[in-house]
C-alpha cells in the first residue's frame, strides 16, 4: 500500500462540512487510483543476517509504520475512520500494555511488543522491492507491522534503500519538519497559530541562513577524516532514495494526500511540485531534534530573576542561601543513574564566582522575534502562541524525554543483562520517530530513527548489542551580557563597537482546505553576534545591555552523525569500551545505555565547554575574554570541552535507571527539580527490589516500568507524609474527613491512575485523583507563598513549575502527551513537610515554610486547602478542551497522536512511559 500520513497541521480537516464539500469535488476515479499499490507483491525470502540476540529483542512504536497516506486515504480516514494499512495496528499492543502487565510472561512479551529480529521469515514477507529498479537494494516489508527490511549489496545502494524508505512512510513529515528548521513552517502548511508557534519555537534558537546550514556539513566532513567522508557519501545516497520516491509517487499520483490539501499539488491535473531534498534540509531537521532533546541549558535570566527576588525579600546572604537550597545543584537525596558514589564535578558553584552580570531589578524585557504582523500573524490567537513558543524556548526545563531501565547480568534469572529503554518523544501521528532496518556493508542495525535523519538506525540494537539514549540536560548553554553601544544594534566585542548580524524570515500564508486560517504574514527577525543570538535587553549596573545565549552545539547540528554511524558499524562497536567510544561523537546531551550478553554501560554525551575559572553556570556573565570558555573560537563556536573521563560513565554496575534525573554526585544539570522525589525514584525503587530479589527476567523488568508508568509520583512519594501530618491529630472536619479516607484508600491501592476495567474509560479510585490534581496546586501555594511571598513564590515558578499532572498542557507538545511529573515542587513540599514532622532532611530547605515550621498550623494549612479541593467539581478541575468534555477525567489524562497530517487516530489512556520501547536480552556475542 502506499504509505500514510495525519494531524496536528490539519485540524480543520475535522470539520464534517469542510469534508463533505471536499468530497463532493473529488473524482471518484482519483480516489480509486490513490488506493492502488506501487510496491509490487512478491513471495521472496529474506535471510536474517547474524542475530546474537536469540528472539528475545522486541520493540514498539505507536500508531504505526506507514506515516503516509494518498489524498483518498486521508478522505476516508475522516469521513468514514478508516485507516492506511500499518497506519495504527502498533496502537492497541502499546495501550493494552496498561491493563496487561500484571500477568505478563516472556512468552507473552510480544503480545505488546514487536519481534524486533533480524529479518523476516519467508511466510512473513508481505512485499519486496528493489527501489527505482536498482539491483544493489531491497526493502522487504513484513506482513505483521510493514516495517522496511532494508539489505544492500553496496553502501551506496544500501543508503538509497534507507531514503527511498524513509520517504514511503515519513515523506509528508519530512518535509514539515524541514520547513519547520527552516523557519517556514507557516507558508508552507498553512498560519495555524499552532503552526506560528512551532516554527518560532525552533527559529529562535537556531536562525541559519544557508549558508550556516552548509558551513556545518562542510565542517563536520573536513573535521572527521575517512569518517566524515563516508558520512557525506551516505548523506548522498539517502538523499537520492528521498528523491527518486518524490520523483516516482509523483509520476505515479501516490504522494502524500497533505500536498493535495494545502496547495502544493492539483488533484485533477497534477500540477504543481514537491521540492526535492538537498544536504542543508538535513541539517535543518537535525536543529529541530537537537532543539527538542538535546540541548541542555539555558534559563540564566530566569535564574538571575528569581535571585534578585529572594535577595529583596531576605537580603544578600539570606536570600542566596533560601535560593540555593531551591535550586538544588547537587541535592544528597536526589536519585542517581551512577549511584556507586563516584564524583563527576561539572557546573558547580564557585566559591568567589566572578564576571556575573544580574539584571537590575525590573529591567529585562524579552527580545521580540515577531515583527510586521498582518492578518492572522497579529491576531490574539497568534500572540498567545507566540508567548507560548517563546516561553518554551528560553526554558532549561526541556520536557517528555525518556526513560531506562537496565540489570547487569549478575541479577538475571538468565545470567544475561535485560535492558528495557527508549525515548519519550510525544505522540504524533505520523510518529516522529520510524522503525526500520539496515543491513549492508559497514551498517547492520535494527531500530527507531528520526523521519528524515535515518540514514542510520539512531535508537536500537547491532547484531549482538542494543542501545538506547534519554535526555541528560547538562548545561552546554551559557547567557552572555553584551554590553551595548552606538545603539541596540551594536555592542562590544574585544573592546570594539560591533554590528549585530540581522537574520530576518518572512512568511506569508492564505486559506487552504487544510488549514482554513485567514491570510496573514510576518517577520521573524534574529539579532545574531559572536556570542549567539539576543534573547532579552536589561540595564546590568545602569549599563545597557543585551543577553545572548551560546549553546556548544550551535553551528554544530551536523556533528553527531558521526556517532550514530559508528553506533550502525558492526565492525566498530564491539564492547562496553567501544560504545562508549562512539557515543562520545554525539555532541547532544543524551545519556546512552548499553547492554549485550554479557555486560552493561552508560555515558552522559555532549560538548561540555570548559569555562573560564569562577564562572557560574547559572548566571549570565559579562561578555569579555576573561569569561569565555576556554580557547573559545567565536568563528566556528569551538572551545575546550571536558574530557570523556569527566563525563559521568560506568560499566557493569548492577543496575541503571534514568528517567531524566540526576546523572551522577556533583554533576549538575541545567533544569531544576534534581531533590528528594524524582519520578526517577519510580524506576529506582522497583528496580532496586528486583536487583535484591535477583532473578530479573525480561518479564519482571517491562513489569517494573510499566508499573511505574501507571503511578501517581505525588500519591507515591509525597501523599504518605501529607497524610501523617494530616492525621497528627484526629480529623473532626466531616469533609476533610471524607477527603482523607478517599486518598488513603487509593494510596492503599497503589495510588495509580488506571482504568477500572480495560477500555473502561474511568478510573479506579476516580475521587481521590480528582482531589489530588485540585489539592496539589492549592497546597503547594498554602506552605510556600505565606513564607516566600508572592514575588518569589512567582519568581520560583518560572524555575520550576508547581505541578505536571498528566492533564496539564506542557512542553511543545500541550496537553495529551504522556509523558508527566518530570517537573514539580514534589521535593520542595516533601523536604518541607518531612522538616516540620521533624523526620532527618538531608539537604533540607533553608527555612521551614508549612504553616512556619509549626506542625498545628501546617495541619491547618494541608485541611483547609484539601476542604477547597474536595469541593472542586470534576468539571473544574478537568474543564474540558478540544478532545474532551469538560468533567472527563480518563479523556483529560488520555493520550493523543497528534496529527501532522490528515490521517486521525483514537486517543489511549494514560502512560507514562516512552514513545519508542525496546526490550531486550541477548543470549551470545560474537
Amino acid at each position: 500500500m502506499p504509505r500514510r500520513n495525519s494531524r496536528t497541521l490539519l485540524d480543520r480537516l475535522r470539520t464534517p462540512g469542510r469534508l463533505s464539500g471536499f468530497l463532493k469535488s473529488a473524482s471518484i476515479c482519483v480516489l480509486v487510483a490513490g488506493l492502488l499499490s506501487p510496491l509490487a507483491q512478491t513471495t521472496a525470502t529474506a535471510a536474517a543476517p547474524n542475530d546474537y540476540c536469540g528472539g528475545q529483542c522486541s520493540d514498539i512504536l505507536p500508531p504505526g509504520e506507514n506515516g503516509n497516506a494518498t489524498l483518498a486515504q486521508i478522505l476516508l480516514n475522516q469521513a468514514f475512520g478508516s485507516q492506511p494499512d500499518h497506519a495504527e495496528d502498533q496502537l492497541g499492543p502499546y495501550a493494552n500494555l496498561a491493563k496487561g502487565y500484571p500477568t505478563l510472561t516472556n512468552s507473552t512479551i510480544n503480545t505488546f511488543f514487536n519481534d524486533a529480529s533480524f529479518g523476516v521469515a519467508s511466510d512473513q514477507v508481505a512485499s519486496t522491492l528493489s527501489p527505482a529498479g536498482r539491483t544493489d537494494v531491497t526493502i522487504v516489508r513484513d506482513k505483521k507491522t510493514g516495517v522496511p527490511h532494508i539489505t544492500g549489496t553496496t553502501r551506496y545502494g544500501t543508503e538509497f534503500g534507507a531514503g527511498y524508505a524513509a520517504a514511503q512512510d515519513r515523506l509528508w513529515l519530512m518535509d514539515v519538519f524541514r520547513h519547520v528548521g527552516r523557519g517556514q513552517l507557516t507558508g508552507f502548511a498553512g498560519g495555524a497559530a499552532s503552526n506560528q508557534g512551532l516554527e518560532q519555537q525552533f527559529w529562535r534558537n537556531a536562525p541559519y541562513s544557508e549558508a550556516d546550514l552548509q558551513a556545518q556539513i562542510d565542517n563536520a566532513v573536513a573535521t572527521n577524516g575517512a569518517r566524515g567522508q563516508q558520512a557525506l557519501a551516505d548523506a548522498n545516497a539517502y538523499l537520492a532514495g528521498i528523491n527518486a520516491y518524490i520523483d516516482a509517487s509523483d509520476s505515479g499520483r501516490y504522494f502524500p494526500g497533505e500536498y493535495v490539501l494545502t496547495g502544493h499539488k492539483d488533484s485533477i491535473t497534477n500540477a504543481g511540485t514537491i521540492d526535492h531534498f538537498k544536504l542543508t534540509d538535513l541539517v535543518a531537521l537535525a536543529s529541530v531534534i537537537g532543539a527538542l532533546f538535546g540541548s541542555g541549558g539555558g534559563g540564566e535570566v530566569n535564574n538571575a530573576i528569581s535571585l534578585l527576588a529572594a535577595q529583596q525579600q531576605y537580603g544578600v546572604t539570606k536570600g542566596t542561601e533560601v535560593w540555593e537550597s531551591f535550586r538544588e545543584r547537587n541535592d544528597p537525596e536526589a536519585v542517581l543513574t551512577v549511584h556507586n558514589g563516584e564524583s563527576f564535578p561539572y557546573a558547580t558553584k564557585p566559591a568567589d564566582p566572578q564576571g556575573e552580570a544580574l539584571p537590575d531589578s525590573g529591567s529585562v524585557t524579552t527580545e521580540p522575534l515577531v515583527y510586521d504582523a498582518t492578518g492572522t500573524g497579529a491576531d490574539q490567537s497568534a500572540s498567545a502562541a507566540s508567548a507560548t513558543a517563546t516561553a518554551n524556548a528560553l526554558t532549561s526545563a526541556k520536557r517528555g524525554m525518556s526513560n531506562a531501565l537496565v540489570v547487569s547480568g549478575k541479577y538475571t534469572a538468565s545470567g544475561h543483562p535485560v535492558a528495557v529503554f527508549g525515548p519519550q518523544t510525544g505522540y504524533f501521528a505520523p510518529q516522529l520517530l520510524m522503525l526500520q532496518e539496515i543491513q549492508g556493508p559497514g551498517i547492520s542495525a535494527r531500530g527507531a530513527s528520526f523521519a528524515g535523519l535515518s540514514m542510520y538506525v539512531e535508537l536500537g540494537r547491532g547484531q549482538d548489542y542494543s542501545w538506547s539514549a534519554t535526555t541528560s540536560g547538562q548545561d552546554i548553554i551559557d547567557t552572555y551580557a553584551v554590553e551595548l553601544c552606538q545603539d541596540d544594534y551594536h555592542y562590544l566585542y574585544h573592546g570594539t563597537c560591533t554590528a549585530m548580524d540581522k537574520i530576518e524570515q518572512k512568511n506569508s500564508w492564505t486559506p487552504t482546505t487544510a488549514d482554513g486560517t485567514a491570510a496573514g504574514s510576518y517577520t521573524m527577525r534574529v539579532w545574531r553576534t559572536k556570542y549567539g543570538p539576543v534573547e532579552y535587553r536589561a540595564t546590568v549596573g545602569g549599563k545597557r545591555v543585551a543577553y545572548t545565549t551560546l549553546r556548544s552545539s550551535y553551528m554544530h547540528e551536523a556533528d553527531s552523525i558521526i556517532g550514530f554511524q559508528m553506533l550502525n558499524d558492526p565492525d566498530y562497536v564491539k564492547s562496553p569500551q567501544t560504545f562508549q567510544s562512539a557515543v562520545q561523537h554525539i555532541n547532544y546531551t543524551f545519556n546512552w545505555f548499553y547492554a549485550d550478553s554479557a555486560h552493561t554501560a552508560y555515558y552522559n554525551s555532549g560538548d561540555n565547554p570548559v569555562r573560564a575559572s569562577g564562572v557560574d553556570a547559572e548566571f549570565p556573565v559579562w561578555a569579555q575574554t576573561a569569561y569565555e570558555w576556554r580557547n573559545w573560537n567565536p568563528t566556528t563556536n569551538t572551545a575546550d570541552y571536558t574530557p570523556a573521563s569527566a563525563h559521568p560513565n560506568s560499566i557493569d554496575q548492577d543496575y541503571y535507571i534514568s528517567w531524566n534525573n540526576k546523572q551522577a554526585k556533583d554533576y549538575t544539570t541545567a533544569p531544576w527539580g534534581d531533590g528528594s522525589v524524582h519520578r526517577g525514584n519510580l524506576l529506582e525503587d522497583r528496580v532496586r527490589k528486583l536487583v535484591a530479589a535477583g532473578g530479573v527476567t525480561r518479564a519482571s523488568l517491562v513489569k517494573a516500568m510499566a508499573d511505574a508508568s501507571l503511578a501517581d509520583l505525588r500519591a507515591e512519594d509525597v501523599l504518605p507524609d501529607l497524610l501523617k501530618v494530616i492525621n497528627s491529630s484526629t480529623v473532626t472536619d466531616s469533609t476533610a474527613a471524607a477527603a482523607v479516607t478517599k486518598l488513603q484508600t487509593w494510596l492503599t491501592a497503589g495510588g495509580k491512575r488506571t482504568e477500572t476495567s480495560a477500555g473502561s474509560k474511568k478510573y479506579a479510585d476516580a475521587d481521590a485523583i480528582r482531589i489530588l490534581d485540585a489539592w496539589w496546586p492549592l497546597l503547594a501555594k498554602g506552605i510556600f507563598e505565606p513564607g516566600l511571598g508572592t514575588a518569589l513564590y512567582t519568581a520560583f515558578q518560572a524555575n520550576l513549575p508547581v505541578d505536571e499532572s498528566p492533564s496539564a498542557a506542557h512542553g511543545p507538545t500541550g496537553a495529551h502527551a504522556g509523558s508527566s511529573f518530570q517537573y514539580g515542587w514534589w521535593s520542595y513540599v516533601d523536604k518541607d513537610v518531612r522538616a516540620v514532622l521533624g523526620e532527618s532532611v538531608q539537604g533540607p530547605l533553608a527555612d521551614k515554610y508549612c504553616g512556619g515550621g509549626s506542625l498545628s498550623a501546617c495541619r491547618d494549612i494541608l485541611i483547609s486547602t484539601l476542604k477547597t479541593a474536595a469541593g472542586k467539581t470534576a468539571a473544574q478541575v478537568y474543564p474540558g478542551d478540544s478532545l474532551c468534555s469538560a468533567g472527563d477525567q480518563w479523556c483529560a489524562d488520555s493520550i493523543v497522536q497528534r496529527t501532522l497530517g490528515g490521517i486521525k487516530h483514537y486517543n489511549i489512556s494514560w502512560q507514562n512511559r516512552p514513545t519508542f520501547q525496546q526490550v531486550v536480552e541477548f543470549t551470545s556475542h560474537r
